[in-house]
């Protein structure tokens, strides 16, 4: 259920497609439905099958523009690792209300600081199934959401199997979201 009814797209706007993951351009006036807005992107609706849209592009649904990437300078000029926790924290699957990183999704974070150089971050992650289609999606949300972070050069979201997630791995704070405590 979404607290908006459909919307027409007020331009053209880049967008993630679920569950592949693909950057595409969906035309001004698509006709919309907001399904979830959560971690600074909105799930939507349309004709042509789900997608995400950042919510630096909230004006092309009639909604409030914002700025989600993580902008201030890092006095040592080098990122450090809790940015980028902090960032994937906003990261959501489109199907369940709480962030990958409460989820257990996250397996590691390695961010690399070279000298006069961008960081560069890698992150191992899994899904709560192998055959969840929205792998590729989360992932590219991840991957963006990281290169948001002022003095990210690059970032490689790697999905791992093993060891294989379960529900032991949700943060107490994910099981209170998920009626599991």
């Amino acid at each position: 259920m979404t607290e908006h009814g459909e919307i027409a797209l007020h331009r053209d706007c880049e967008a993630i497609q679920i569950p592949a993951g693909l950057k595409t351009t969906l035309p001004a006036g698509t006709r919309v439905i907001i399904t979830q807005n959560l971690g600074g992107s909105y799930t939507i609706a349309c004709d042509y099958g789900l997608f995400r849209i950042n919510e630096t592009d909230a004006d092309v649904l009639g909604l409030e523009r914002k700025d989600s990437g993580q902008k201030e300078e890092h006095a040592s000029g080098e990122v450090p690792e809790e940015v980028v926790w902090e960032q994937l924290r906003t990261v959501y699957d489109p199907e369940i209300p709480v962030n990958i990183v409460d989820l257990g999704l996250v397996y590691d974070c390695q961010v690399t600081n070279p000298t006069g150089a961008g960081a560069q971050v890698d992150v191992k992650m899994t899904l709560t199934a192998p055959g969840c289609g929205m792998g590729p999606a989360i992932a590219q949300d991840a991957r963006l959401k990281i290169l948001a972070i002022s003095g990210v050069e690059e970032a490689n979201v790697e999905l791992v199997w093993d060891p294989p997630w379960n529900q032991e791995m949700i943060s107490e704070v994910g099981k209170m979201k998920l009626g599991l405590i």
